[in-house]
């Protein structure tokens, strides 16, 4: 890695010849050209003539470089410093760090486009600077040269490979917690209209029929009041664990808001809805009786359950649905209805 040795050799601009002694100098100081990536391997008559004809340029720390809205036609090779490459905006976290010895620049003549990153100053910076035609005179003059540049933009490439891998895993969470309840993690009410709505609509055209279930905790705000929140996302917790036990893999669940459930079950009656709601009912009453000492009360359910028709819509379902469980309600909580 080029430590910055040998910079003062290149001076700062022009090409006369007091210039041209120095860059000599420069060429034959094999500690720097070996640390300048682009240059290892080529011929330093050609080198020479080349860097003849480039320019010196000082940067301030936290100074861009290079930025996505400003076109670019120089390669930049960093001889002290360090600089940082941002993707998404200068205030995002660095795809990767650039030490000396590094360019940039060079992906944007390349591709005969803008540059696609910012590339920011992390410390006071000073750079050998190529205009494009020189660079081109160095790829047609140089397989050396071509082949670093090569490297270089193979490595590029890999590096915003692996930004997007990252990126798509990071979509891919931002996907799951979009129609995720937090507390509960089941389905939440986002995910229940859309997915219950597209659902109900295939099983109508199928011909296939189905029953939906709305399940509330009783008491759930008395509770809540008396013992606290924590105590109420716990019961609601077990609430849902028990749920998830009881149904199966087709079935669709759903935390609908508050301590309310709403459960697809497609291909089932009711009949056979009453029976597995039922099971639920004492599942949840048997494992949330509280034994704190304290008094706390068990915690029980009531279900409604509506058969789906070919004219039901989602919201008339639930309509339904929710009738059954006032109705559940009305008669004493603890019970199933349809």
């Amino acid at each position: 890695m080029y430590n910055g040795a040998g910079a003062s050799d290149l001076g700062s601009t022009g090409t006369g010849e007091d210039e041209i002694v120095k860059l000599q100098r420069a060429v034959s100081n094999t500690g720097l050209f070996a640390g300048l990536r682009l240059m290892r391997g080529v011929d330093p008559d050609l080198a020479l003539n080349c860097l003849a004809r480039t320019s010196r340029m000082d940067i301030s720390e936290g100074q861009v470089l290079l930025s996505p809205d400003t076109p670019n036609s120089q390669v930049y090779i960093l001889l002290s410093g360090q600089m940082r490459v941002h993707l998404i905006s200068p205030d995002s976290d660095p795809l990767l760090t650039l030490e000396p010895g590094d360019c940039a620049g060079e992906m944007s003549i390349i591709e005969d486009k803008d540059p696609s990153a910012w590339v920011v100053a992390d410390q006071d910076c000073h750079f050998i600077v190529i205009d494009q035609d020189i660079l081109w005179e160095l790829i047609d003059g140089s397989h050396a040269f071509a082949r670093n540049i090569l490297r270089i933009l193979s490595e590029r490439l890999r590096n915003d490979n692996q930004a997007i891998a990252g990126n798509t895993d990071m979509l891919r969470e931002y996907q799951r917690t979009a129609v995720t309840d937090a507390l509960t993690e089941l389905h939440n009410r986002h995910w229940m209209e859309d997915m219950f709505k597209r659902r109900i609509a295939r099983m109508q055209q199928a011909g296939v029929g189905a029953t939906l279930m709305m399940l509330d905790v009783d008491h759930f705000k008395n509770f809540n009041d008396q013992y606290g929140h924590i105590a109420g996302d716990h019961a609601l917790c077990h609430v849902a664990s028990t749920i998830r036990e009881h149904f199966r893999p087709g079935d669709m669940i759903a935390r609908y808001g508050g301590d309310e459930f709403a459960i697809l079950l497609p291909d089932t009656d009711l009949n056979s809805a009453f029976q597995i709601a039922d099971r639920v009912r004492n599942a949840v009453h048997e494992s949330l009786d509280t034994d704190g000492g304290d008094g706390e009360p068990p915690i029980t359910v009531s279900v409604g359950i509506a058969q789906m028709t070919d004219q039901h819509t989602l919201k008339s379902l639930m309509n339904d649905a929710d009738a059954a469980l006032y109705r559940a309600k009305l008669q004493g909580r603890n019970r199933v209805c349809v």
